[in-house]
């Protein structure tokens, strides 16, 4: 196998490593998310994220992924009928690759993405999964995308508000753009956040639009009021209302 074929085949299976410079030419995207990244690099503040990653790796810092731009790999913005928003990468080593709430094959399941099963096994009738890697949902149009893309070792929210909310809005906001019917599954005050740019864009875009929300999948929060995660039949729904405008899409 060449090393182009295994660079690709590394890309699509995940790789938990860390990151190991600033090195955008390197993370591949879907050629229509190219406009929105690219500028988003060029401009002011993506330049002052590139210096405060390149700043953090150079005083040692452990960062995870080692592909920030994995989401936009897997699924373009072309494909995209359902949006997950997440916060930040999993900061543990060998957690990361890249997908909101997903880790790496082999590793052991972070308590929200077992509580996602878990309503998942109660809302569809499906077993858990062996393993907690979702490139299987990413590859079928659901983009599992954090608001943060990259964040230190065992400090979570670590690079908040360097820059990355820019481009991840610039992302939210070109799905809700497309005239084509999406869900959005907001879990958590930090994805609700987002609630009125989706909302407004779509708007002004004529996108059917299925908004969801509900409390985070985590355990300090999946069962409280006032809308619990666990019970709450988001993927049945989604899959509902997709399905009446001819979409397919399988948790």
């Amino acid at each position: 196998m060449g090393r182009a074929r295994e660079a690709d085949l590394a890309l699509i299976q995940g790789k938990s490593d860390p990151l190991t410079g600033w090195s955008p030419a390197h993370w591949p995207v879907a050629p229509d998310w190219v406009p929105s990244v690219s500028a988003f690099l060029s401009s002011p503040v993506g330049q002052q994220l590139a210096r405060f990653i390149q700043q953090r790796l150079q005083a040692g810092a452990v960062v995870y992924p080692a592909q920030p731009f994995r989401a936009l790999q897997l699924t373009p913005l072309s494909a995209v009928r359902v949006v997950i928003l997440g916060q930040d990468p999993y900061h543990g080593p060998g957690q990361a690759e890249g997908l909101a709430f997903s880790v790496a094959p082999g590793q052991r399941l972070p308590p929200s993405l077992r509580n996602i099963f878990k309503e998942r096994q109660r809302d569809l009738g499906l077993p858990p999964p062996a393993q907690g890697s979702l490139v299987g949902w990413a590859q079928q149009g659901v983009l599992l995308l954090n608001t943060c893309l990259t964040v230190e070792q065992t400090q979570p929210a670590s690079h908040a508000r360097q820059g990355w909310e820019a481009l991840t809005d610039a992302l939210i906001a070109a799905v809700a753009a497309r005239p084509v019917p999406c869900v959005y599954l907001l879990w958590g005050a930090h994805a609700q956040a987002k609630a009125g740019l989706i909302q407004t864009t779509a708007a002004a875009h004529g996108q059917q639009t299925l908004v969801l929300q509900a409390n985070h999948p985590s355990p300090l929060s999946a069962n409280r009021p006032p809308v619990p995660f666990i019970g709450c039949g988001h993927l049945s729904q989604t899959q509902a209302w997709l399905a009446q405008r001819g979409v397919s899409v399988l948790f």
